[in-house]
């Protein structure tokens, strides 16, 4: 899977696709950027020590830190160690010596400036360079709160990111994710927040209840999860800030694989009565429900297309679990799903030109992804038990969580990027399952 990407003025033969010292220019003067290439090679960066006042000092250390780790975490980037630097920024107004940054391989520079606002908020102007051309790429400001400050890192690499890929941004967002404890036989499991890096762990709660299969909002201010409070499983919405939690509607039956609607207003689910299950919408306020399918057969986990105009769903209609797509109103579906073994937990990318999926075969679990027709089909990764993925907000990293097999083992996140490259362990103070990513923060 390749493609090509056009941006103004860059230099970036991130070349996502190429060694990452060739440069390609487009004929429109910009860069012509290729993705997924297999002969890819991360390109150079440094992030110079930032000028800050003495007092600020160490919390600019802080944010020039998370700049490198969300750079490095993306695996399009090599970090050339502050170590290795031979000048400092001394002036930010003032140009680098780039000849002492291309000495040490460093394709890239980012400097920046810290001071604190008369309200008390932390700014932070910096600068992403061409030192082959030697000249400036992206100019920004950025400011938070004190205690927000992470976040100044997060979008700093986002905006360097983003200038040098052509790909949307994703460092500043969270993941909600379910949080267990107990013994594998035995665990609670509540619901936790947090930075998507890992940091800034937070308890959501959700009750003393089992809770499952949490699925952030459009606007990533509320979550849907499941939960066991009535000792069946039912849909439930918290508001992330306020933790509030409140039953979606009461039914007949039992719901599961709750997700949001594109639009927010709205929710689809599975509901389970009679001995069959089906999908279902409803408001968010648990008014104007509607059955979108009508079939003896298990039909579970939707999710929308990014624009709102078609669900992927999971089936056993054709004797195991497919995926098929069907248009938002409802209907029969089309099967996209023919590799062999059982599908089953797809979500669809946000940027609409992917779907993710859980696959049983042979014995294994891999979490893959295909085109929403059902073609290139990938397995990305496979093991004892690996499943419930989930998209970054580019669509270009999915996260997913892996269990090790035996009465001792865990649960823990991974993430990987959808060309197959780039795993990593997302680490949360202890096992960890049903990861959902949400979307970019205002």
């Amino acid at each position: 899977m390749k493609k090509a990407i056009l941006v103004p003025f860059l230099m970036i033969g991130l070349i996502l696709g190429g060694a990452a010292s060739a440069w390609a220019q487009s004929d429109g003067g910009g860069t012509d950027i290729v993705i997924d290439s297999p002969d890819f090679k991360p390109l150079p960066i440094a992030v110079a020590g930032f000028i800050a006042p003495p007092e600020l000092a160490g919390r600019a250390e802080e944010i020039r830190q998370i700049i490198e780790n969300n750079l490095e975490s993306s695996g399009l980037f090599r970090i050339v160690p502050k170590a290795a630097h031979i000048s400092a920024i001394t002036n930010f107004d003032a140009l680098p010596q780039f000849a002492d940054w291309r000495t040490i391989d460093a394709t890239a520079l980012i400097t920046a400036s810290v001071a604190q606002l008369g309200d008390g908020r932390l700014n932070v102007q910096y600068r992403v360079f061409d030192t082959t051309t030697e000249e400036p790429i992206l100019s920004k400001s950025v400011d938070a709160t004190p205690a927000e400050w992470r976040r100044i890192g997060h979008k700093i690499a986002d905006g360097a990111y983003s200038q040098m890929t052509g790909e949307a941004p994703y460092f500043d967002s969270r993941v909600v994710f379910v949080s267990e404890s107990g013994p594998k036989g035995n665990r609670k499991k509540g619901l936790a927040i947090m930075d998507q890096d890992g940091a800034n762990v937070e308890n959501l709660g959700g009750g003393s209840d089992l809770v499952l299969s949490p699925r952030f909002s459009p606007t990533g201010s509320g979550v849907l999860y499941i939960s066991y409070a009535t000792g069946a499983p039912e849909v439930y919405y918290m508001n992330v800030s306020s933790k509030q939690r409140r039953r979606l509607g009461s039914f007949p039956g039992m719901t599961f694989a709750p997700h949001f609607a594109p639009n927010g207003a709205s929710v689809i689910f599975s509901l389970s009565q009679d001995g069959n299950t089906d999908i279902w919408t409803m408001n968010l306020d648990g008014g104007q429900r509607r059955r979108l399918t009508r079939s003896p057969s298990i039909e579970t986990s939707p999710s929308y297309s990014p624009d709102g105009s078609q669900i992927v769903f999971e089936s056993d209609r054709s004797g195991k679990p497919q995926l098929y797509v069907m248009a938002a109103g409802g209907g029969e579906g089309t099967r996209i799903s023919f590799g062999g073994g059982s599908y089953g937990t797809p979500v669809w990318s946000p940027k609409g030109d992917l779907i993710a999926f859980t696959k049983i075969q042979g014995g294994r679990f891999f979490v893959g992804v295909m085109r929403p027709d059902g073609s290139d089909e990938r397995r990305l990764v496979g093991g004892f038990n690996v499943e419930a993925p989930t998209f970054s907000p580019n669509g270009r990293v999915l996260m997913y969580f892996s269990e090790t097999p035996g009465r001792g083992g865990r649960s823990e996140l991974q993430s990987i990027d959808v060309s197959g490259k780039n795993k990593r362990r997302v680490r949360t103070p202890g096992s960890a399952s049903d990861p959902a990513w949400s979307p970019l923060r205002d």
